[in-house]
């Protein structure tokens, strides 16, 4: 289905989705001005404590930015995919501000600051520390890998979340419960997503049998 046909068939939902993604995006960005200033918890991490940290900012950002790019190419080609992601990544943002506001955590006690390149050079804002539980980045490409159908494009995310979770962990960004907990919440996300399409198609079939 062309985008023309299925903006037809399903434009109520696409401008609802839309309008949601940018309401709870602007909260988000709120919120975390909010977690930045609230003292939080220092979690004791069996696993950081092995090794200090190591800079990896520009490898994590690249590998984020070449996955989101090579995706949306590919999704831009099927709609119905690109709708889900943004769908899934809509709640899976709401999941992380709830996680995040109910536990406060302070970043790790090592942490090396992940300065975002492509902000920073568009214009310098607050670096953010204390976006904790769950990592954001590992959860965001582990989503895309869920989407995305080709095997080629599979593989090459699932390596991309692997080396992302891996460097926030190297560089003490996150702890490693944040890490090892954010494939979840984005197929927690993913997984409502789908049920709730599924059921809206469900219901159109039988009203139009009726």
């Amino acid at each position: 289905m062309n985008w023309k046909e299925f903006y037809k068939s399903r434009k109520i939902e696409i401008i609802l989705t839309l309008v949601f993604l940018v309401i709870i995006l602007i909260i988000f960005s709120n919120f975390l001005e909010f977690i930045e200033g609230r003292e939080g918890a220092s979690l004791p991490d069996p696993i950081l404590n092995l090794f200090n940290p190591v800079d990896l900012t520009w490898l994590t950002f690249g590998l984020i930015y070449a996955s989101l790019v090579i995706a949306i190419i590919n999704f831009i080609k099927e709609p119905d995919k690109l709708l889900l992601a943004i769908q899934s990544y809509s709640l899976m943002v709401v999941f992380r501000l709830i996680a995040m506001y109910v536990t406060p955590f302070s970043a790790p006690e090592k942490l090396l600051l992940l300065d975002d390149p492509f902000v920073q050079f568009f214009g310098s804002g607050q670096i953010l520390t204390k976006d904790l539980f769950f990592s954001g980045h590992t959860a965001t490409l582990f989503l895309l890998f869920l989407i995305a159908d080709k095997k080629s494009l599979k593989i090459f995310l699932f390596c991309c979340t692997l080396l992302v979770a891996a460097a926030v962990i190297l560089q003490h960004v996150h702890y490693t419960i944040d890490v090892f907990t954010a494939p979840f919440f984005a197929y927690t996300s993913y997984r409502i997503v789908i049920i709730i399409i599924e059921n809206i198609t469900v219901n159109k079939a039988a009203r139009k049998k009726d």
